[in-house]
């Protein structure tokens, strides 16, 4: 049964479980619930258009009896002048939603990110990465609150780390397109980062390898191979004096690990780093033998065949051999595709002593000793999966040697 007092801290310590409610006696609708555990309750119960209302005003575990009357008085206040304040008080919770779900890093992982994945994104994990990880500073802020000032400190920085200008301008663009999504979904109204001009690059350049650099990688990647291979025997022999577990002997594979046959793959091939990544065993017919890149992976959206020479063929023939991956050609975690082999492949090209080379020049290198073979530019140009001849004349054309030799013909 209900009681009625003062509340205050008298009042409250002295109200039973069977009480179940205590009325205060000066504050019109303000009272006090006690459950049946003996938890404690303050309310406001008041009429707004006709309607009744049991405003919570809080919980005795986290306010005292006079914070409690404190509140009553002044949400009191506001229902006299006409405020409804239990929607007030749930306008304002919602407000709090929409900024928390409204946070740069929420907004990424809880969001973005998810409609990457169910849109069969090829690097939907590498762009998660790139802004949570490179844009971190950000990460706290509301995605209305992310300005071109904030940007323009990162590129700054980052330029003075030593970042390349490609790799500034893709991780820019990575972020441009996540706020912009943002906005297609009226999460926000706008974004101010196309103010953010990209860097203006040498888009022709098309380093590849002299016949002593490619001489000079091979070499390195079959030493390294072999390195790995003495290195787990010794390891092996180690573990066996003392009794521990032997590891999986490499020696009767054709390949140490992943580096070597990716590198031949992509000099053989000309494919894209995600697109070998993301390659599957589904997507090779050893019988014909031909490689098939799907839209969904590829650059351009559409799906391209690659005829496999002798030299790509038996690397993924070697692989198969000795992969346990059942669905893609170069597996990661169980199930999951490779996400990064930079590491190892930049240490071969260190070793091998070449300078000025990234695995994207792989590609170019591929189109350049086709053209150099003379083969027309727009077999390289289906070949390489370019839109139209204008890329592959920015990545493919002759080497200086032979436009010298073409030029001498008339000199």
């Amino acid at each position: 049964m209900a009681v009625s007092s003062k509340i205050n801290a008298t009042s409250i310590k002295n109200l039973t479980i069977e009480d179940k409610r205590l009325n205060d006696t000066e504050i019109k609708g303000f009272h006090a619930r006690i459950s049946a555990k003996g938890a404690i309750s303050y309310y406001l119960f008041y009429r707004h258009n006709g309607k009744q209302v049991n405003y919570l005003l809080g919980k005795g575990s986290s306010i005292t009896p006079t914070q409690a009357r404190d509140m009553a008085k002044s949400q009191a206040g506001k229902v006299a002048s006409g405020i409804n304040v239990q929607s007030e008080k749930k306008a304002a919770k919602a407000q709090e939603q929409v900024k928390k779900f409204n946070k740069f890093s929420i907004y990424v992982e809880d969001k973005y990110y998810p409609w990457l994945v169910a849109n069969s994104t090829r690097t939907a994990d590498q762009i998660k990465s790139v802004l949570l990880n490179r844009f971190k500073e950000l990460g706290d802020l509301q995605l209305a609150d992310i300005t071109a000032w904030h940007v323009e400190q990162w590129r700054a920085k980052a330029k003075d780390a030593g970042k390349a200008e490609a790799t500034i301008n893709y991780n820019v663009n990575t972020l441009k397109g996540a706020l912009s999504r943002a906005v297609e979904w009226g999460i926000i109204d706008s974004h101010e980062l196309s103010k953010v001009k990209a860097y203006k690059l040498d888009n022709n350049r098309t380093r590849y390898l002299t016949p002593v650099e490619e001489a000079a990688l091979l070499n390195g990647l079959t030493e390294r191979d072999s390195l790995i291979k003495e290195k787990r025997i010794s390891a092996n022999e180690h573990r066996l004096k003392r009794g521990y577990p032997q590891q999986p002997t490499l020696s009767h594979h054709t390949y140490a690990d992943h580096i070597e046959p990716i590198v031949l793959l992509a000099m053989n091939t000309g494919m894209r780093r995600g697109e070998i990544l993301s390659l599957k065993w589904s997507n090779i017919d050893f019988s014909i033998p031909v490689l098939t890149i799907k839209g969904e992976s590829a650059k351009s959206g559409k799906t391209r065949h690659i005829p496999l020479n002798t030299a790509s063929f038996n690397v993924l023939s070697k692989w198969r051999e000795q992969s346990y991956s059942k669905e893609f050609v170069f597996e990661g975690a169980e199930g999951k595709p490779l996400t990064d082999f930079k590491k190892g492949f930049n240490k071969v090209i260190v070793d091998a002593g070449i300078h000025n080379f990234n695995f994207h020049d792989l590609r170019h290198h591929f189109a350049s000793k086709l053209v150099m073979k003379g083969v027309d530019l727009n077999t390289v140009r289906e070949l390489l999966g370019h839109a139209d001849m204008t890329m592959t004349l920015r990545y493919a054309h002759l080497a200086p040697e032979h436009k010298a030799a073409a030029v001498n013909l008339i000199g």
